[in-house]
């Protein structure tokens, strides 16, 4: 199946590109499950995302935007002091302009700031871009899920980053988000 190109769809331009981070909201989930069925074997259905943003006491989740236009999403989980990232995905047209990396930074800043002191992920064994990313992001390998996506047959490697709380750590983010090209908006008056 061909999908004609929206002429209207913003595309990346300049490095210095203006993101605006919010709270996922219901007014955001076409967007996001457009992304999600481009980036995921297997995408998440638009009842499992309601049923995730329901539990704001536990969850949070965010969009970025350009425009306007949704180009990314993330989900964390909180669980006692540990945050789990559920989901990340940058839309594929706007892959390599730092999206992911500003997401990142806000659900880790997000998941501190409920009273985090570790965070995990789990990861394609094959997707070694994202990897680097997490990597950047203090996360290191612990062990592997076997057959995680089922879809595919492939491992998950897990992978978690300690002692988030501290303040090592807060000046690890601090430089990831300084450099960044652009600026990124972050909605604070709307938290989930």
């Amino acid at each position: 199946m061909v999908r004609a190109r929206d002429d209207r769809r913003p595309t990346p331009r300049s490095p210095e590109l203006l993101v605006h981070v919010a709270p996922m909201r219901r007014r955001h989930l076409r967007a996001v499950l457009r992304i999600e069925a481009e980036t995921h074997p297997r995408p998440w259905s638009l009842s499992l995302f309601m049923s995730e943003m329901a539990l704001r006491s536990s969850r949070a989740y965010y969009v970025a935007r350009v425009d306007g236009l949704v180009v990314g999403y993330v989900g964390l989980m909180m669980n006692g002091d540990e945050g789990h990232i559920t989901t990340i995905a940058v839309d594929p047209n706007w892959h390599r302009r730092k999206i992911g990396t500003r997401l990142l930074l806000v659900a880790a800043r997000e998941a501190i700031r409920r009273g985090g002191q570790s965070l995990t992920l789990e990861v394609r064994t094959s997707n070694t871009a994202a990897q680097e990313l997490y990597r950047a992001f203090g996360f290191r390998p612990a062990g592997v899920r076997k057959n995680y996506y089922a879809e595919t047959n492939e491992d998950a490697l897990i992978m978690w980053a300690e002692d988030v709380n501290e303040a090592a750590y807060g000046r690890r983010l601090d430089d990831i988000g300084g450099s960044i090209p652009g600026e990124t908006v972050v909605d604070e008056s709307s938290r989930p």
